[in-house]
């Protein structure tokens, strides 16, 4: 009797564990449920009308960092895995190596894979979000400061700036004329987004417009 209790105790510790397996799902699954929906955004979506023409680093060099809205173009930067229109460039001067800004920021963060919107401060030119900003070489460094992304995140996350979000800087000039603020569509891939997306694995869509700070 005991010999048999002891048996069927074996098989179901077996299948449970074979049932807990089989509900893990592996981070491989996840970059791949990520990929999926990427690839349908760019086919499809809210934001963009019509399909996005992706056209590759070497093309968005040639045509002197650009992207054609008209065309829905967007670069594809690289081993980053970003996606980058640039809607305008804006007035005033790209940063340099050494220099240290205050940038302000209006943005929409959206969840790709589940098709929410997560955070804006769109409503009205008065909300902004606000970050500093470094670069030494090519390496940029930010931290929010206050604003919508702030308090949002730094309390789980810290107050790091995504990586994504200080890649245009590289390409778009900061200034403080509000009719021609550098504006750009990023689709961003987990691991250059939010540690929440780095953590949880889901890509994002960002609209965002950059304007120099005092």
């Amino acid at each position: 009797m005991r010999k048999k209790s002891f048996l069927y105790l074996i098989l179901l510790f077996g299948n449970l564990m074979f049932t807990a397996c089989n509900d893990v799902v592996s981070y491989a699954d996840l970059k791949e449920k990520e990929k999926d929906a990427i690839n349908s955004f760019l086919v499809s979506n809210n934001f963009v009308e019509g399909p996005i023409n992706v056209i590759s680093q070497a093309e968005f060099i040639a045509k002197d960092s650009t992207t054609d809205v008209s065309k829905n173009e967007f670069v594809l930067l690289g081993s980053t895995g970003v996606y980058m229109q640039i809607v305008r460039k804006g007035e005033g001067a790209k940063m340099q190596s050494g220099d240290s800004k205050t940038v302000l920021a209006r943005f929409l963060e959206y969840n790709i894979q589940s098709g929410d919107t997560i955070l804006t401060n769109r409503f009205s030119a008065s909300n902004v979000d606000k970050f500093t900003v470094s670069l030494s070489g090519t390496t940029f460094t930010g931290s929010f400061i206050s604003g919508y992304m702030y308090s949002y995140y730094s309390s789980s996350y810290g107050t790091s700036v995504p990586t994504a979000w200080m890649i245009p800087l590289s390409y778009i000039n900061l200034g403080r004329n509000t009719a021609d603020l550098a504006e750009v569509r990023l689709i961003v891939p987990h691991d250059q987004g939010t540690q929440a997306a780095s953590q949880s694995v889901y890509p994002t869509y960002y609209e965002i417009s950059y304007e120099a700070g005092l």
